[in-house]
Parts: structure tokens; sequence; C-alpha cells
């Protein structure tokens, strides 16, 4: 049925209408606009179609289904509405990333300014947390003074080499590359940076990452040459700021901000690690290193606060075994990973959204 057809009744152009009342809160703007209504049919009063959004993992797609079906439903001669969640991502990525990465849509740099506050661990669950939505999630440890995340992973069977390129290995439907791979066990990377350099440049450009949704990059603590290295490189889409709640944490986490804005890379938000504990024998709430620090930041400097986490031994018992916390999705940890990489996803819309002339990668 074309969009003009049954004039007067029920037809395409009468449904597009009325889901123009549906709005995305994160891009400001409702679903017809931003070309998210796709293969409309109408048979018999029957209205089917599906509603294409910009990430598996977006935080308000349950939301926006049950106000499209309301919407839809509500136009005279509709019998049934039935509406399908699909998803596209979307990138920004500039030529310099597509001659590395040519194939890899989103890059997400996770960051601290200081060593200890679960920088890796954050990185980790939240590659694995996308990967649980339906996303193509690949995670580089860039860490190269601690290379963590094979362990955290449980990811022990090392990449191969063919052709010249690198076949990252596969932990938890996440494709992986790390330092620790390359190193003998108990040895210390004592680098230059040039050095720093050119093991960002291998492993962006001779790691076959094949097609991504997100790239996942867990950064060194600090503000050193590896990320002014990967910053130089290509064009991240953004950055992710971990912190514990305390002052001296959120100090030194600003500066981490204050380099990437430097470097003309956006800011996606910032997680409040170690929130707070719940005592396992009597459920008493302790604030061990004080609570809602990073929210607060996030306000006064204008950024998403992305969540907290609690301080939990089973993050750490399952961190050390391999099993990252966010496999345990009916816990306050594992809710909490999950919710943070929804709110992360949601951002990346955002920020692609809102660049200019922002290419889509087909596929």
């Amino acid at each position: 049925m074309g969009i003009f057809g049954n004039a007067g009744g029920l037809s395409e152009a009468s449904v597009l209408e009325a889901l123009k009342a549906v709005n995305d809160p994160d891009l400001k703007q409702d679903v017809v606009t931003l070309g998210f209504v796709k293969d409309l049919k109408i048979a018999a009063g029957n209205v089917s179609f599906s509603l294409e959004l910009t990430t598996p993992a977006c935080p308000v797609k349950d939301q926006l289904k049950a106000e499209a079906e309301r919407a839809v439903s509500s136009l005279p001669g509709v019998q049934g509405v039935d509406v399908q969640m699909t998803f596209r991502v979307t990138t920004k990525q500039a030529q310099q990333a597509r001659t590395l990465i040519p194939d890899v849509r989103n890059t997400i740099a996770i960051a601290s300014g200081k060593g200890g506050v679960g920088k890796s661990t954050v990185a980790a669950n939240l590659a694995v947390a996308l990967t649980k939505f339906g996303a193509k999630v690949g995670l580089m440890d860039a860490d190269v003074y601690g290379p963590s995340i094979p362990i955290l992973m449980g990811a022990s069977e090392p990449p191969q080499v063919t052709q010249n390129r690198i076949i990252p290995p596969v932990t938890q439907g996440v494709k992986m590359i790390s330092m620790g791979y390359f190193l003998p066990k108990n040895e210390a990377v004592i680098w230059r940076g040039p050095m720093l350099h050119k093991m960002i440049q291998q492993f962006l450009g001779e790691v076959e990452w094949g097609e991504l949704d997100y790239l996942v990059i867990d950064l060194p603590p600090g503000t050193g040459d590896i990320q002014l290295s990967l910053c130089q490189t290509i064009p991240l889409t953004g950055a992710v700021i971990v912190s514990t709640p305390q002052d001296l944490a959120l100090e030194v986490a600003s500066k981490a901000i204050a380099m990437f804005k430097k470097l003309n890379t956006p800011i996606l938000g910032i997680v409040e690690n170690m929130s707070y504990y719940i005592c396992s024998h009597c459920g008493e709430r302790d604030e061990i290193f004080g609570h809602g620090g990073a929210r607060r930041a996030s306000a006064q400097l204008g950024y998403r606060f992305l969540g907290e986490i609690p301080l939990n031994p089973a993050i750490r018992t399952s961190s050390d075994s391999g099993h990252p916390a966010v496999l345990m999705g009916d816990t306050p940890y594992g809710k909490a990973f999950l919710d943070i990489a929804s709110a992360t996803a949601a951002q990346v819309s955002i920020a692609n959204f809102n660049a200019p002339q922002a290419p889509v990668i087909e596929g």
C-alpha cells in the first residue's frame, strides 16, 4: 500500500503521523524524523513495523515500543499492532580511523586519573555487557604496564598470527588483544614513547578486528604517552572516566578529563566504582570511600553520570577467576554493569547524532 493509499482512513501516512508523537528522550526528536520506522505494512487493519534504534542497549527501548504501540492503536480502524525492535549502531568514524580499523563503528576509551579504582574491571564488564545486549564488541588492553584483561576475562588462549595479521581470541563473545599475551610471566614493560606508539599502531592496524559495533579500550591510569598516542592515531568516539567517590580520586580524575578535552575527545560520562558496601551478614550499608562524589562531579562538569558500582567481594572473586561479574545479572553489581553499558551506548549514540556528517558503515 502506498503512502497515500486509503485516503481518509488507515494509511501509512496516518500511521507515520501518529508515530511522530513518540520521541527518543536522548536524541530529542521523534522516531519518524530520526528514520527509526522501517518495514511499515498495513493489512486488514493490522499494522506492523520495526523501530530500528541506534544501539541494542538502548535504555528506553521498552518505553519506545510501548509508546509506539499506544500511538498506532489509537488510530481508527486498527485491529492489531506488531512492533519489532531492531538496531543499527551508528558511527562518526573519520577517515583516519577507517584506514586502521575500517569496520569498527565506535571506539570507547576507559580511563582513570589514578590506579586502583577498578578501571580494567569496568572495561571488561562493559565489553561483555554490550555483547549480552547483542552488539559486536572488541576489547583492547592498552594498559601495557599492567595488562590484566586476559585474567579478568579468563582468556588464556593466545592470539594467532596468519599472513602478518593478528587473529584475536574470542572470550565471552568479545574479541581481545593484550600485551599480556606477548610478555613472559612476571616481566615488566619498560618502554619509551616511540615503542608505546608502535604498540598502539599494531593493536589497531594489524589485529583482525573485523566488523565491530564497539571497540572498548582499557587505558593505563593517568595521562601518559599511550593516551596521547591513541588520541593522535584515531579520533575516539569518546571516553568513560572511572573514579571512586572520595575527593582525592575525583580531583585526579579531573586531570584525565582535562587531557581528553585538550585532545578533542568527547567525555561520554563518569562511573563511580566502589560506591558503597553492603554487609553480606547484617545487610548494613557502609560508604567506605564516601558516596555520590562522582555523581556530583558529573553534574558540576556537565557530563552524564553513567552509574555506580557497589564494593562487593564477589566482584573480586569473579574477576580473579576470569568470570566477569556482569554475567551474574541478577545481582546488584551485575545489574549495575548492565545499566552502565546501556547508559554508555546511549551516550555514544548522542555523540554520533551530534557529530556533523556522521557516516554509517554498511553491514
